[in-house]
């Protein structure tokens, strides 16, 4: 059995990004969403997603480039005055594993964004992650502590077959082939871990390296290179709006990549390579 996920993170960030998640899930394959709580339109993206019951919905955890729930006083070394995390995903990393008295605010602000994904009454299927900071070994076990108290049941491990998306894809070779070392080291940590509390992760991921670029042309590439198993493939599709614009990188086909998850080649693929598509919360 092929069995493939097809998810949008970034769900609530602005209304652009709402309805681009929307329309691809409505008119297309996508079936999963990352909902960021902190986003400026996670009221209308929660409101949305009760009235769209066959989109499966997870938390997408924010801990870089983006808005704090807990208020700054409570979590100095995370955020500034202004409620925001610091911008570089590499820096963040650093102060979270080499800075322990950081670690009690991370839970502070782990354990908020949970309890602000609960309180929207949606079912979680899963965790992931702004710019998967999900994996980072400090907040993982932090997850992995909280994952009995909040039912999470699974996860997304960043695993991309590397070749196949150079195939696919030549452009940014150095960074593709950095990005695979990092997030195949972090998966190797993090797979066992899963496992022995029962949390489920796909088989691969693809999205990774391809971020803000998954066209028609990629997608139909990794339909055709699909092997058995379950595979997530995750995306950045949207409609951008001034609020989106503010965080996106101006290189991103967000809107190319709402076209791509509803077309016709991309829909009929499937089909023909018995490709079934499921969620999240079918794992």
């Amino acid at each position: 059995m092929r069995r493939l996920i097809v998810s949008a993170d970034d769900f609530g960030l602005s209304s652009g990004v709402n309805a681009g998640i929307l329309g691809a899930h409505r008119n297309g394959i996508l079936t999963n969403a990352g909902l960021m709580v902190t986003g400026a339109a996670c009221d209308e993206a929660a409101r949305l997603a009760r009235e769209t019951p066959t989109l499966s919905v997870g938390l997408h955890l924010v801990l870089v480039q983006g808005r704090a729930a807990v208020l700054p006083p409570a979590i100095p070394r995370l955020v500034g005055a202004d409620g925001m995390f610091r911008t570089s995903p590499v820096a963040a990393g650093f102060r979270y594993f080499f800075t322990p008295r950081i670690r009690a605010e991370l839970a502070r602000e782990i354990r908020a964004q949970l309890e602000a994904f609960s309180a929207t009454g949606l079912p979680l299927s899963h965790v992931d992650g702004h710019l998967n900071v999900h994996v980072h070994p400090t907040v993982l076990n932090i997850l992995l502590q909280f994952a009995p108290d909040y039912g999470i049941r699974a996860l997304r491990l960043p695993r991309e077959p590397l070749r196949t998306s150079l195939r696919l894809d030549r452009r940014a070779p150095a960074r593709k082939v950095a990005e695979a070392a990092i997030f195949r080291s972090l998966a190797r940590y993090a797979a066992p871990r899963l496992a022995a509390q029962g949390i489920r992760c796909v088989d691969r991921v693809f999205g990774l390296h391809q971020s803000g670029h998954v066209t028609e042309a990629y997608l139909l590439g990794v339909l055709a290179a699909l092997p058995r198993g379950t595979t997530e493939i995750y995306c950045h599709a949207s409609h951008v709006d001034a609020e989106a614009a503010r965080w996106r990188p101006r290189d991103y086909e967000c809107d190319a990549e709402v076209e791509a998850l509803c077309s016709a080649r991309v829909r009929e693929a499937l089909p023909k390579r018995e490709i079934e598509l499921a969620s999240y919360r079918d794992l």
